[in-house]
This record gives C-alpha cells, sequence and structure tokens, in this order.
C-alpha cells in the first residue's frame, strides 16, 4: 500500500529539515514519524491521512496538557521546547476552522440528524467530529454542541 500523503510530506519535511541542519524540527518530526510507525506495528494496519491527522490533533493536546503543568511547575524552558514543537505540528495540519464555519458545521449536523435534546448529541458529534479533526479543538466544539441541545 503506498505511504499517505500526509506521511509523505512528513518524509520530504525530515529530509529538508536534515539538509537545512534545523535541529528542533528535525526532532518534532521524527516524534511524529515515530508516533505513525508505532501505531502501525501495535494496530498492524497503515495510518492513512484521516488517522494522521487525529494523530496530530492529539499530540499537539498533549503538548498543550504539558505547556501547562510545566508553567504551574515553573519550568519555563520545558514549556518553551513543547511550544516549539506544537507550532512544527500544526505545520502539517489544515488550516483552523473559525468560530462561524464550526457554527455552521454544527447547524447542519444538528439539521442533519434531526437532534432536539441533549440525549442525541452523541449522534451530532459522529456527524461533526470527522469535518473537525486537526482543525478544532473538539472538547471545545463538544461543549458548543452541548449548548446548543440544552
Amino acid at each position: 500500500m503506498a505511504d499517505s500523503t500526509l506521511k509523505a510530506e512528513l518524509t520530504e519535511a525530515m529530509k529538508a529539515a536534515m539538509k537545512a541542519r534545523e535541529k528542533e524540527r528535525l526532532a518534532a518530526i521524527r516524534l511524529i514519524l515515530a508516533e505513525f510507525k508505532r501505531i502501525e506495528v501495535d494496530e498492524r494496519i497503515e495510518v492513512d491521512d484521516a488517522r494522521g491527522l487525529a494523530v496530530l490533533d492529539k499530540m499537539v493536546k498533549q503538548r498543550r496538557d504539558s505547556i501547562k503543568q510545566f508553567t504551574d511547575a515553573g519550568r519555563l524552558e520545558l514549556a518553551a521546547k513543547e511550544q516549539a514543537e506544537i507550532e512544527v505540528i500544526q505545520t502539517f495540519l489544515p488550516q483552523p476552522l473559525s468560530e462561524a464555519e464550526i457554527d455552521a458545521l454544527i447547524d447542519a449536523a444538528i439539521a442533519d440528524s434531526g437532534a432536539d435534546s441533549i440525549k442525541a448529541m452523541g449522534q451530532v458529534m459522529a456527524i461533526v467530529k470527522p469535518q473537525i479533526q486537526g482543525r478544532a479543538d473538539v472538547g471545545q466544539v463538544s461543549q458548543r454542541v452541548k449548548a446548543r441541545l440544552q
């Protein structure tokens, strides 16, 4: 099976970072590729673009959590390292959605599912989640859906 376009893009970026001697960027890209490889070995699957975006999204979220913990502990140099990794990871994610675009997706999902109460939140999120993957914080979108359905 052929490499996904995201994996190919990451591999090319890794080669470019090596040639340009960009140590921090290279390290972050290698972390991403290592995570893809771990998933492929553990789950015996090929990481496609959709799964790759989910992995990148998760990596950004993990680093944001780490930044908060490092900042609270006064370890600003470690928080800065995590922030630098986030910036590299985000270069491989699609453009973030605007608030208006997110609201439009939520409205469309509510209309499509016929949701009229909080009980239908799962149906709405099932429609919205694939559309926002890597482009918006799923937790925040979930809170907005919940607020609309109450």
